[in-house]
């Protein structure tokens, strides 16, 4: 069953046998094993009423947007309601793994240091909960500042007060008693910390940006055994924190510390969509890291020759490549002619890879021929003009392929091989893979090419030559978010995991437009000391904890405009734009905006109007 209305993603998930989905790194997310439902994201008009009728489930967002469980037997009804406009299945978010204040200009010993502390603005930290016994997280007197902890694992809301007769005690088992909720990883805590965290007590050099101002915490579900949260979750925190902050009455600055690798990376998907919408509501600003992919090894992209039609003088050998592949499943690799105007990608499996998926997105007025040949020299071939799904094996692995067709709010193509073990089998054969894209028809020739997030997959399964550029994560890649990338302040240098924007620049009149740039700055992103679990400090490295460095940031630019009174509208775009103006230059750096480290590193003091 495939529909329009769907992503390919989920179309193809639909037309796979449960037990081949089970062993997929993504088919199979979103579904309930248990009650048999999906859990689905919907762009939709009107009214959802009527669904009840099925047994659907509605959770109603902002925007027109909402979340629906979903039985599985009336997932093709849903796709035939005519009030759906699209649905996409959720994807797993993957977190982002000095004395950043006076690398950030914003010293502790500065007039505007004295001056900004973040007071009346509202932080809000959506991530693996907090250690909300700190005393980073406290006011003067030992109570909380943080006003309310929603966790999505426990499936409760705690209030300030509750929290408050939790630190009464004076113990923190007896506290967990009253206030279960725990951060397991650590990670929510110290990316609060360098956000918002007031120093515990050790001064100001342990403190955080927005030091004074009240935290809103989501700990973030986890549903299932991959203890990964999911795109529908993040999704319900951030409609909590617009609400919760238009109930409260403050300016709100919201730090996501985490994405995936999986989608076309242009603003496309309805998760970039909805965080666009979300930002326009209130006066917020949303913060979100550029992910740690840039040396990962998992993208490559280039560009095909364009202005020559391949199809008429490959016509013979195509119509040969087809049958060939559609009659034994495998094509003589010699047979399969890769012009000079073709493209080969290299991709190595490391040993003991239980799983993999390789995304391909094409523009799709190109036409290609593409070829994978396996570590054996077993090959099939597809023609991108063939939608739908085909299932090949090549020695040890079983390979789903599906070639996707244009959706409502994405004119690229997608085509999606998504790598298993045989059934019976452990792993998937191990060494060189090969894709070989031959055109046929050629307009733009821009192709691109992502691995999952390093966190999934083997350190020795990457590809051979890649592209560090468009490494950016979902869904730091949404054009109304503030995208912060990571910057070594010891050297002043580019960190070279960090995500990284726009390929196609030299196509934009040899510069980028204002839209296409990503990420918009960097911060302190190498051996940050934040305080962990435990009440002590330690040093971090990733995108993770640059994001709530400008997190903080805003909330400073926030209390400076709106609660000060200096400039009641500085909010959302313009709070993007005076953190652009205001950044500094980043050593090696001629040319800005730059796709590495976009207007160059945060400072907040150049950074507020005068």
């Amino acid at each position: 069953m495939d529909s329009q209305k769907n992503e390919n993603l989920l179309n193809l998930a639909l037309d796979t046998a449960p037990a081949e989905r089970a062993r997929s790194l993504e088919l199979n997310v979103g579904y309930n094993d248990m009650e048999k439902t999906w859990e689905v994201i919907v762009k939709y008009h009107g009214s959802l009423a009527g669904l009840s009728d099925f047994g659907i489930r509605v959770e109603e967002l902002i925007a027109g947007y909402a979340i629906l469980t979903v039985p599985e037997t009336q997932m093709e009804r849903l796709a035939q309601t005519p009030q759906i406009e699209y649905v996409e299945k959720p994807k797993r978010l993957f977190f982002s793994d000095l004395q950043g204040l006076t690398a950030s200009c914003f010293a502790s010993g500065s007039a505007l240091y004295r001056e900004l502390s973040g007071r009346g603005v509202l932080v809000a930290v959506i991530d693996s909960g907090i250690s909300y016994w700190n005393d980073d997280f406290r006011k003067a007197d030992g109570n909380t500042r943080i006003r309310f902890l929603w966790d999505q694992v426990l499936g409760r809301e705690f209030s300030a007060q509750e929290i408050d007769a939790a630190l009464a005690t004076g113990s923190r088992q007896a506290a967990q008693q009253l206030v279960p909720s725990v951060d397991t990883s650590g990670h929510g805590t110290a990316v609060a910390g360098i956000a918002a965290g007031n120093g515990g007590g050790r001064g100001a050099a342990y403190a955080g940006m927005a030091r004074e101002s009240d935290l809103l915490i989501v700990r973030l579900g986890m549903p299932g055994a991959d203890s990964f949260p999911r795109t529908t979750e993040l999704m319900r925190a951030l409609t909590y924190s617009v609400n919760k902050a238009r109930e409260l009455a403050m300016p709100l600055a919201v730090n996501l510390s985490f994405g995936n690798t999986y989608g076309a990376h242009n603003g496309s998907s309805l998760l970039e969509r909805f965080l666009d919408n979300i930002s326009e509501i209130g006066r917020t600003v949303i913060c979100v890291g550029s992910g740690n992919e840039g040396a990962s090894g998992g993208h490559v992209g280039g560009s095909l020759r364009a202005g020559e039609d391949w199809g008429t003088r490959a016509g013979s050998s195509l119509q040969a490549d087809r049958t060939d592949t559609r009659v034994t499943g495998t094509v003589n690799a010699n047979d399969v002619a890769v012009t000079e105007q073709g493209a080969i990608v290299e991709m190595t499996v490391g040993a003991y890879e239980s799983g993999l998926n390789v995304q391909l997105w094409k523009e799709y007025s190109d036409r290609y021929l593409v070829t994978v040949v396996s570590p054996s020299g077993e090959v099939f071939a597809a023609d991108t003009d063939q939608p739908g799904k085909q299932i090949y094996r090549l020695g040890q692995t079983q390979i789903l392929f599906y070639n996707g067709e244009p959706a409502p709010y994405m004119t690229g193509q997608e085509l999606y091989f998504d790598f298993l073990p045989v059934m019976g089998g452990r792993y998937l054969d191990r060494g060189v893979w090969t894709f070989r894209l031959r055109p046929l028809r050629v307009v733009t020739g821009n192709y691109t090419f992502y691995l999952p997030s390093a966190a999934v997959r083997n350190a020795d399964t990457r590809f051979v030559r890649p592209t560090p550029d468009v490494t950016l994560t979902i869904p730091s890649t949404a054009s109304g978010v503030i995208t912060v990338g990571a910057y070594d302040p010891v050297y002043e240098s580019y960190a070279d995991f960090s995500g990284r924007g726009y390929l196609y620049q030299e196509q934009v009149n040899s510069r980028t437009s204002d839209a296409y740039v990503k990420p918009d700055l960097v911060a302190p992103g190498v051996g940050v000391i934040a305080p962990d679990r435990e009440g002590g400090y330690l040093p971090v490295t990733g995108t993770s904890f640059a994001a709530p460095f400008v997190t903080g940031a805003a909330a400073l630019l926030m209390q400076w405009g709106i609660v000060m009174g200096n400039d009641p509208y500085l909010y959302g775009e313009k709070v993007k734009a005076y953190l652009r103006k205001g950044a500094k230059p980043i050593r090696g750096v001629a040319e800005y905006p730059d796709p590495r480290v976009g207007y160059g590193a945060l400072c907040v003091e150049e950074s507020i109007p005068t």
